[in-house]
């Protein structure tokens, strides 16, 4: 081994891979690299909650004496990788960005940190996110800062995993995406990422925002190396019996020469501004030159279905929190805390013309995807906003239904979806469109979004740190 990791910080999971495999970088070396790049960085950064660097370094020597010896795992055997603060970790804090469970100390792992750990991964640390997984972090906790810039969103709840893997602190991250915390991430830090469909990822483990409506993925550099990490956490698991039994299948070819990508004008114009359109138009324009066909379709109505969300959400994330709400209610940030309040003031009948609402739209998009292989829409109607811009946003009902009409009606139905980077605005921060597919559509998600990269170079644009 050459013991040279400079630099390596930048490279796809995939290329260090197999540096790995080769024995041209040693794991132990890597995953002391990246903890000086933690603390070189992290101090202005915040992407970590916390770090567990013993066992860390315990699980890179163990990678390395198995590559040496001829027990090689896999493309994550010895990669340095971090998952959101939700996760169960055995033996190390698990506070999903809250004060009210900051000494919880699981006794297992979640599903998903045991797979990466069987694939071989070194688990860098705990991801700092928003509180409880929802809109704002706690207000005695420091936020993560956009590497892109600091004055700018970084994606709500999985914004420790944008802003860990886009400043080369890790090389893939485990999010999850209740209302867009994936996408919303993915697209604010210049990354690829995947929404799952509902089930297709274990969530036993996880800390709940709302059941039916959470989902659990990874989050990288390159669709190659989401496709990677999604390999190794998806599939049944006996733990949560609402997980899918069949395993996903990676991207083996790129080839999309025939696949039909269907796009709504009118559906992706509705208050988005000029340089998200023209993301998405880029976007087009790639998959198009690799032989697909675009379709133009009419989606249906989804307005109202992003209306109802924080409803829908409110009720189930009352539940996951009655145990400490109204309880410790002091202890809690004023978003969270309101959500709760929403969903513990719904009457039942509301609540269920909701859910009736909610399974006529999933029913329709069933019926709209069937008709093309996937669908292009953007991720939100403008790039990160300034914080500033932000918090006109929270003020507005109307205008934070805006900042999630492409995101939350997707989880609502239960499709996958994969964010792909696809330029820079005008002030140099990142654009995001996303890719929609019909249920089980993964693997159709990871070949178009390989076979854009394969061509493009978007996703190879790092922040200037």
């Amino acid at each position: 081994m050459n013991g040279k990791v400079g630099g390596l910080h930048d490279l796809e999971l995939a290329e260090v891979a197999t540096l790995l495999r080769e024995r041209a970088v040693s794991p132990v070396e890597l995953t002391r690299h990246m903890f000086g790049r933690i603390r070189a960085l992290d101090g202005r950064l915040h992407a970590y909650a916390r770090l567990m660097e013993d066992e860390a370094l315990q699980t890179a020597t163990q990678a390395e004496a198995e590559i040496a010896a001829g027990r090689y795992r896999g493309p994550l055997h010895g990669v340095p990788v971090a998952v959101k603060d939700l996760f169960w970790t055995r033996g190390t804090v698990t506070a999903a960005g809250t004060t009210v469970f900051a000494d919880f100390v699981p006794d297992e792992d979640a599903t998903v940190v045991r797979r990466l750990r069987e694939a071989g991964a070194v688990i860098l640390g705990k991801l700092q996110m928003t509180e409880g997984a929802f809109a704002t972090h706690h207000p005695t906790l420091v936020p993560p800062v956009n590497p892109w810039g600091a004055e700018h969103w970084t994606g709500a709840s999985s914004s420790g995993s944008g802003v860990a893997t886009a400043a080369g602190l890790c090389f893939a991250a485990l999010g999850t995406d209740t209302g867009g915390s994936i996408r919303f991430p993915a697209a604010a830090n210049g990354l690829s990422g995947l929404k799952p469909g509902w089930g297709r990822v274990s969530r036993h483990g996880v800390f709940a925002l709302a059941p039916t409506l959470d989902h659990v993925g990874p989050m990288a550099r390159s669709v190659r190396d989401v496709a990677l990490v999604y390999a190794a956490i998806a599939g049944h698991d006996g733990l949560d019996p609402t997980s899918l039994p069949d395993l996903p299948a990676s991207p083996a070819r790129a080839d999309i020469a025939g696949l039909r990508v269907g796009v709504d004008p009118a559906w992706n114009a509705r208050g988005s501004d000029a340089e998200v359109l023209a993301g998405c138009a880029r976007m087009l324009d790639a998959l198009a030159e690799q032989g697909a066909e675009i379709v133009e379709l009419a989606l249906p109505e989804s307005w109202h279905i992003a209306g109802a969300w924080e409803l829908l959400c409110g009720v189930q994330t009352a539940v996951a929190h009655a145990r400490t709400y109204p309880a410790r209610a002091a202890e809690y940030g004023p978003a969270l805390a309101r959500l709760i309040d929403v969903g513990r003031a719904a009457d039942a009948m509301t609540y269920h013309r909701a859910q009736l609402d909610a399974l006529d739209y999933t029913g329709r998009m069933d019926e709209a995807l069937a008709r093309i292989d996937l669908l292009l829409a953007p991720v939100q109607p403008f790039a990160a906003p300034t914080h500033e811009r932000l918090a006109e946003l929270a003020q507005s009902p109307e205008l934070n239904q805006r900042l999630i009409q492409y995101t939350a009606p997707i989880n609502v139905s239960g499709h996958p979806s994969l964010v792909l980077p696809c330029g820079l605005t005008a002030g140099g921060m990142p654009l995001g469109c996303q890719l929609i597919a019909r249920k089980g559509g993964e693997a159709t998600l990871l070949r178009a979004g390989a076979a854009v990269q394969a061509v493009t170079a978007w996703h190879r644009t790092h922040p200037p740190l």
